[in-house]
């Protein structure tokens, strides 16, 4: 008959146990996919589609993604109850967050606004 995992993890020295153990914590907080994530913090797609105020197939299809906009997955993981950090690693050199990448700014349209880049303006008479 067969070993269990555990049966053989018990049976290796103390240090190489905590070293498995070790890895297991960090590859236990770790997620591979938007849908993981969502599981993680046990919220339904229907519960992330009313948060976003789009439908739970719409939810799905950004779930399927591999490539999106900052702002969809920002919008997402907040929705999901989290916050989304953006860090930059260089060798020797101490991590760079980056703040402001994938927030959509809402300007009013007022009066005095600048214009967007490119509008043409009128000539008064």
């Amino acid at each position: 008959m067969g070993r269990t995992l555990n049966e053989v993890i018990e049976k290796l020295p103390k240090a190489q146990q905590d070293r498995i153990a070790a890895r297991y914590r960090v590859l236990k907080d770790e997620v591979e996919s938007l849908q993981a994530l969502r599981k993680a913090a046990g919220k339904a797609q229907s519960e992330i589609a009313s948060t976003l105020r789009i439908s739970q197939p719409s939810v799905s299809k950004i779930e399927k993604q591999t490539d999106m906009y900052l702002s969809t997955l920002r919008n997402y993981v907040e929705a999901v109850g989290g916050d989304l950090e953006l860090v930059v690693r260089f060798p020797k050199q101490e991590p760079l967050r980056l703040h402001g990448l994938g927030e959509v700014l809402q300007t009013k349209k007022a009066e005095g606004a600048p214009q967007k880049a490119g509008a043409s303006r009128r000539k008064r008479a």
